[in-house]
C-alpha cells in the first residue's frame, strides 16, 4: 500500500513523500485520511524538529508524519476488529495518547500514522485503549475540527473558582463574566461559540482583537443581538485598554479570562482585569521556552486570583464536542478560512503565522494550492468549479459546509 505524507526529518526539514506502508497486522486498522486541519502546534514542531518534546531524537533516520487534527474513513480492518469496525466508517483519534504518558503523540512521534497523509496505520494499542472513535457526521471537516474545539472545551473545564468552603470548583463561573483576549483567530472563534452555546452559560462575553478584519468577521458570525436573546451580552472590542474593558463589567472585573496570544502584554492585561476569585487561562502555547510575563502576586494572595494553562484534550472532551455538534449547538465551520490539497501542506505549515485568517484545512486526496474561501468568487471567473463553490458558501453565510466539501472531493 502506497501512502503520500508530509514527513518531518528535522528542524525546518519537511518533505512530501510517497512511500510503502507495510500490510496491517490482525490487530491493526488501515485508514484513509481525508481531511487534516493545520495546527499552530504543527508549525512549532516543524520549527523545532528533534528538539520538540514529542519528536523522537532519531527523527532524521526515522521521519515522523505530521498532522493531528484529522478525520478519516476506515479502509481495511484487521481480523481482531472484524464486526466492531467496518470499512467506510468515519473515525477520529485523540492525538495525545495519555496511556503512554503523553510524550508519544500522533502527528509528532510516529512513522506510520499522522494527519498529513493519504493512508495511515492505526496501531493495536490505540484501538484497544478506545482512542479510535467513530464519527456520525455528513462531513470530514467537522471531524478534523473536533480536536481543536475539544482543546478549547478542555480550557473551559480547567478554569476553577473557590466555593463557600474554599474548595476548588472546576469550570467557568455560571452567569459569570468572560473575556476572550486576542480572540478572533480560529481557536478564539471556537471559544466564542462554546461561551455562547456550551455547557455553562455566562452573562457577559467580551472578545478583543486588534485585527479589525478578524473582529468584523467574528461579529458577522456571532450576532450580539442573537446572543442577547439567549441572555448573554456579547461585546466585540478593538482595544487593549484595561479601563475600557473593565467598564463593560462596571468595574467588577472578569471571572474568567482566556488569553489566546503568547504576548506578554496580553497576559498582563488579562491579569489586570480579573475579578475577585477570577481565573486566567493562558491558552496560547509560546514557541519561546523562556516566555514570561509579570503577574500581580498581591492579587494572587488577597484577591484570590488563579492562573491555569491547558494543552490538548481528552477523549471525553472530544465526545462532548461531538455531542454539541450533533445537537447543532456549535458549528466548527466558523474556524475555517482556507482550503488546500496535500501539495499545499508543507508551504501552509511553514508559513502558518504569516497567513491571515482562521483554520487552514488540507484535503489529502486533493491537489489544490491553499485558497482563501473569500477568493472563490474571483477564481470562479476563470475556473467554473470555484464559481460553484462560491455559490455554495454564499448560501451558508460565507462558511464552509458539507455540501462544499462534497463538491470539492468530487471535482478536484
Amino acid at each position: 500500500m502506497k501512502t503520500k505524507a508530509m514527513r518531518l526529518y528535522g528542524a525546518n526539514d519537511l518533505r512530501l513523500e510517497e512511500f510503502d506502508l507495510r500490510p496491517i497486522t490482525d490487530g491493526e486498522i488501515l485508514i484513509k485520511v481525508v481531511s487534516d486541519s493545520v495546527c499552530m502546534s504543527t508549525y512549532k514542531t516543524a520549527k523545532q524538529g528533534a528538539a520538540h518534546l514529542r519528536v523522537p531524537d532519531n527523527v532524521a533516520e526515522n521521519p515522523t508524519i505530521l498532522g493531528h487534527e484529522f478525520c478519516a474513513e476506515i479502509a481495511e480492518v484487521g481480523k481482531r476488529w472484524k464486526g466492531k469496525y467496518e470499512v467506510g466508517e468515519k473515525v477520529i483519534i485523540p492525538p495525545v495518547l495519555s496511556y503512554l504518558g503523553g510524550a508519544q503523540t500522533i502527528g509528532y512521534s510516529f512513522t506510520e500514522i499522522g494527519g498529513a497523509s493519504t493512508y495511515s496505520i492505526v496501531y493495536e494499542h490505540i484501538i484497544e485503549n478506545g482512542f479510535l472513535m467513530k464519527l456520525d457526521s455528513d462531513s470530514f471537516f467537522s471531524g478534523s475540527l473536533i480536536e481543536p474545539a475539544s482543546c478549547v472545551i478542555r480550557g473551559y473545564k480547567a478554569n476553577f473558582h473557590l466555593d463557600e468552603d474554599l474548595e476548588h470548583k472546576l469550570g467557568i463561573k455560571e452567569a459569570g463574566r468572560v473575556a476572550i483576549l486576542a480572540g478572533c483567530g480560529p481557536m478564539g472563534l471556537a471559544a466564542i461559540d462554546l461561551a455562547l452555546h456550551g455547557q455553562v452559560k455566562p452573562s457577559l462575553v467580551v472578545v478583543t482583537d486588534l485585527d479589525k478584519d478578524r473582529l468584523a468577521r467574528a461579529e458577522r458570525i456571532f450576532s450580539p443581538a442573537e446572543a442577547e436573546k439567549n441572555g448573554i451580552k456579547l461585546v466585540f472590542a478593538n482595544t487593549s485598554d484595561k479601563d475600557e474593558l473593565l467598564a463593560y463589567t462596571d468595574g467588577k472585573g472578569y471571572d474568567d479570562v482566556f488569553v489566546y496570544a503568547p504576548v506578554s502584554a496580553v497576559v498582563e492585561l488579562g491579569d489586570a482585569i480579573l475579578a475577585f476569585d477570577g481565573c486566567l487561562n493562558f491558552f496560547a502555547g509560546p514557541l519561546d521556552k523562556g516566555f514570561s510575563a509579570n503577574l500581580n502576586f498581591y492579587n494572587v494572595h488577597y484577591a484570590q486570583h488563579h492562573v491555569v494553562g491547558t494543552s490538548g484534550s481528552t477523549p471525553e472532551d472530544m465526545s462532548d464536542i461531538v455531542k454539541l455538534i450533533g445537537e447543532k449547538r456549535i458549528d466548527p465551520s466558523v474556524m475555517i478560512t482556507h482550503i488546500g490539497g496535500i501539495d499545499a501542506a508543507i508551504d501552509t505549515t511553514v508559513r502558518l503565522p504569516e497567513i491571515p485568517g482562521g483554520k487552514k484545512l488540507i484535503y489529502t486526496h486533493v491537489s489544490l494550492p491553499l485558497t482563501a474561501i473569500t477568493d472563490f468568487k474571483k477564481l470562479g471567473t476563470t475556473d467554473a468549479r470555484f464559481a460553484v463553490l462560491a455559490d455554495i458558501v454564499d448560501k451558508n453565510n460565507g462558511l464552509w459546509s458539507a455540501e462544499a466539501e462534497k463538491y470539492l472531493l468530487e471535482n478536484f
